[in-house]
């Protein structure tokens, strides 16, 4: 079943490549105009960022009780990011990734989850935070667009969502049943027409909650240990901010911080809330018209746009499909190993 899955994946990669061969094209001729020690520069932060986001998950499983080695991490969290992006299933394919890691390195798979759902958690907040700083910049420019505040507002309310479901699983598993299982029949209700049978199991949702309440009973009394991790997912953004920075070191084009901040608020917001799979051709569109209305010239605004989406989204879309791969090659292994 595990390479079933894994052939699955890899066959909906070569699908996304095939769809997306004109934007590649764009990105290689694109690629080649800019200053080539920048670039590099860029791909270098790039593995920081994806570094970083090991160190982060490392951190969340020592929260709950787990022991994982980051470099072990690094490949979890490229291989996840991957599954996302060609399997889009609003994140659980990610989840997936992680579960199965666990399985294979006898891990809790509710434990895990709960960092799963705390590492989410702490990186909207984190990025909620750079918003902010972003939409003011934006203001004092006049160019905060309304579209970018209904996305902040669906963002918020998902960042709502998703802390509401925190704070019940760590009052009281019961509850977070509950809560997962009208969610459940809220789906069900909803697809029941298409499907004509339930999607979701009520019942399951229980299940899983009290898998849970052993993860989030490792978190009661550790306020202070949530700091390191919220500020590697400030971290996380400013690397984000950064390989932005050298993008337009690359096409030697000036900016200033306040330009930096807010086109990447608006590039990262619409990500996120994007209705393409990790805002597949719709985050550098977004991207080009944001650096257009803040005063860069529209080509410009464009070879910057692809130029970052290579670095941030291709390269590491690469990176994940050798991560997932090198994960499903490997065999069973027990784990309780310090990182």
């Amino acid at each position: 079943m595990r390479k079933i899955f894994g052939a699955l994946i890899l066959s909906l990669a070569i699908v996304l490549i095939l769809l997306s061969l004109s934007e590649l094209k764009d990105v290689a001729e694109t690629l080649r105009r800019s200053n080539l020690w920048f670039l590099l520069g860029a791909f270098a932060l790039e593995l920081l960022w994806l570094y970083n986001l090991a160190v982060s998950y490392r951190l969340l499983y020592q929260l709950v009780g787990l022991e994982e080695r980051t470099s072990h991490l690094f490949l979890v969290v490229a291989a996840a990011d991957f599954v996302n992006v060609v399997a889009p299933s609003a994140g659980l394919g990610g989840m997936a990734v992680f579960l199965d890691d666990a399985r294979q390195r006898n891990h809790a798979g509710g434990k895990v989850t709960v960092g799963g759902a705390v590492f989410l958690l702490l990186d909207y907040a984190a990025f909620i935070c750079v918003l902010v700083l972003g939409m003011i910049a934006l203001i004092r420019r006049n160019n905060l667009p309304p579209s970018a505040i209904g996305a902040a507002l669906i963002l918020l309310g998902i960042a709502s969502v998703l802390a509401f479901l925190v704070y019940l699983g760590y009052r009281s598993a019961d509850e977070l049943g509950k809560a997962l299982a009208w969610m459940a029949r809220l789906v069900n209700r909803l697809v029941r027409p298409f499907l004509r049978r339930a999607y979701l199991s009520e019942q399951r949702a229980y299940e899983y909650a009290h898998e849970m309440a052993e993860g989030f009973a490792e978190l009661r009394g550790k306020r202070r240990e949530f700091i390191l991790p919220f500020l590697y997912a400030l971290n996380s953004k400013a690397l984000l901010i950064c390989i932005l920075m050298v993008t337009f070191l690359a096409f030697s084009t000036p900016f200033s911080v306040g330009l930096l901040v807010g086109s990447f608020s608006i590039a990262y917001l619409f990500l996120i809330v994007s209705p393409t799979p990790s805002g597949v051709g719709f985050v550098e569109g977004t991207l080009t018209i944001a650096l257009g209305s803040l005063g860069v010239p529209l080509g410009t605004a464009t070879l910057i746009a692809l130029t970052y989406r290579a670095v941030t989204f291709w390269f590491p879309l690469g990176l994940g499909a050798i991560a997932f791969r090198l994960l499903q090659s490997k065999p069973q292994k027990s784990s309780d190993e310090g990182g």
